[in-house]
């Protein structure tokens, strides 16, 4: 019997680099506009509290928790989205799946900001608000696994944790574009326009953004869903995936389940953190510390951009020195750093430079996970499972660690009188993440995805 004689490895279908350039931006826009939306939500809560969760002679913690309460729910039908959608895009292509997700997320999005208030229609207005926000978690929960996805597989050599950082980067812009928009809205209006109509504005912004996405989408390139795909070759006649989406026998269930929660895992930091430090921290300090909504907004807006600043580097960082390196550094230094950064910010005797620094230290460790997160998500998953393996990962933990974050802080620290909760859930959940990420190989920024 011969030996088959070896032959070359077949290359991976190359991607045109304006190919990847379109797929780059047109994955990024549609995540712009998903925190764009969740960050004003987050800002407004107090303003969306009195208008839609608390009747005349309610409490406003009261309506303050049931907003987080809605805010939660939705991240609870993010898994439900990134289980349908990230079918829908393993089967039967990306960019259909992505189309679909930014039209569902802009419609919802924009319909909140022509609903009636409580005022207006009663008991019916926080229902129809938490179903649009049903919609938004539904459309969030796809749109993830998605983008990420065609970002990473269409990435040139040895930079996809840079252009997976894009996806992380949109995160900071849309949730700055949010707060800045607020703090805009804030300082030109009085309370009671701001509370009367000025809160819609930001809503109402969602439809011309979301149509622009629509085209950016619609524009890229016909994909094949990863199942049409012939496996790539090697010598021997064996399959493996290359640098692409290629084919290839589907993973065993179990497989998939048990690296969707190592993925929630090596996520849970990043989330937690990332919301206590980017999205409610507002809240917080008007609620709990007396802070003016001007002041609260600045302070969210210094860590957005302590979180903005260090993302494409730390994406960057970890195509040449591996994700498990940066990714720790980031966990460990919010675990340390939490609480003493909070009790700087708590300090009423603290210059206020300080206390900017402070936040924006705390961002700049979440942009450290976050960097080279959605890269390391794609490494976990074949490409046939990878649409619904990292989207279920990413909204799993973001549902639980993320979503109920609002929600835990405010009620805890109501129910307690402890200030510092904030800062002992973000050390926690970090703590965790390390364990988790140290279980990543050093060497997988330099293998080919499956």
């Amino acid at each position: 019997m011969t030996t088959p004689v070896p032959g070359p490895v077949r290359p991976p279908a190359t991607v045109r680099p304006d190919d990847a350039r379109r797929a780059l931006v047109a994955g990024s826009v549609g995540n712009f506009i998903e925190w764009y939306e969740f960050g004003i939500y987050g800002y407004f809560a107090t303003v969306i509290a009195a208008q839609f969760f608390t009747p005349e002679g309610g409490s406003e913690v009261e309506g303050l928790v049931k907003a987080y309460a809605s805010f939660a729910l939705a991240f609870f039908f993010r898994p439900v989205g990134a289980a349908v959608f990230g079918r829908f895009g393993d089967r039967v292509g990306r960019r259909p799946a992505l189309v679909v997700v930014v039209s569902l997320m802009t419609g919802a999005t924009a319909m909140i900001g022509l609903l009636p208030t409580y005022a207006s229609i009663g008991a019916a207005a926080p229902w129809i608000l938490t179903l649009l926000r049903i919609l938004q978690g539904l459309s969030a929960g796809g749109e993830f696994g998605g983008a990420v996805s065609v970002m990473t597989e269409c990435a040139p050599p040895g930079r996809r944790g840079r252009y997976g950082a894009w996806q992380s980067f949109t995160v900071a812009l849309g949730l700055l574009a949010g707060a800045a928009v607020a703090v805009l809205l804030a300082s030109v209006l009085t309370a009671s326009q701001l509370h009367g109509w000025g809160w819609r504005v930001p809503f109402l912004l969602t439809l011309p953004l979301g149509l622009v996405a629509l085209r950016l989408r619609l524009r890229l390139p016909p994909d094949e869903p990863p199942s049409a795909r012939p496996p790539a070759l090697v010598p021997g006649g064996r399959a493996e995936g290359g640098a692409g989406p290629e084919g290839g026998p589907r993973p065993r269930p179990g497989e998939t389940a048990r690296a969707v929660v190592l993925g929630i895992g090596r996520m849970m930091g990043w989330s937690a953190a990332g919301y206590t430090f980017l999205v409610v921290m507002p809240s917080y300090l008007q609620s709990t510390l007396g802070t003016t909504f001007q002041r609260a907004l600045l302070g969210t807006v210094l860590a957005n951009l302590g979180f903005a600043a260090s993302i494409l580097p730390a994406g960057g960082l970890s195509d040449r020195i591996g994700r498990r390196t940066v990714m720790v550094a980031g966990a460990l230094l919010v675990t340390v750093l939490a609480l003493p950064l909070l009790h700087l910010v708590q300090d009423p005797g603290a210059p206020g430079y300080a206390k900017g620094a402070a936040l924006f230290a705390a961002g700049a460790g979440v942009g450290l996970m976050a960097g080279p997160g959605p890269a390391m998500l794609a490494e976990m998953f074949p490409a046939r499972v990878r649409c619904t393996g990292l989207g279920l990962a990413y909204a799993l933990s973001n549902a639980v660690f993320s979503g109920c974050a609002g929600l835990i802080i405010t009620e805890v620290v109501e129910r307690t009188g402890n200030v510092d909760v904030p800062g002992y859930y973000a050390a926690a959940t970090c703590a965790v993440s390390v364990a988790a990420l140290l279980t990543l190989r050093g060497d997988d920024h330099d293998r080919a995805l499956r």
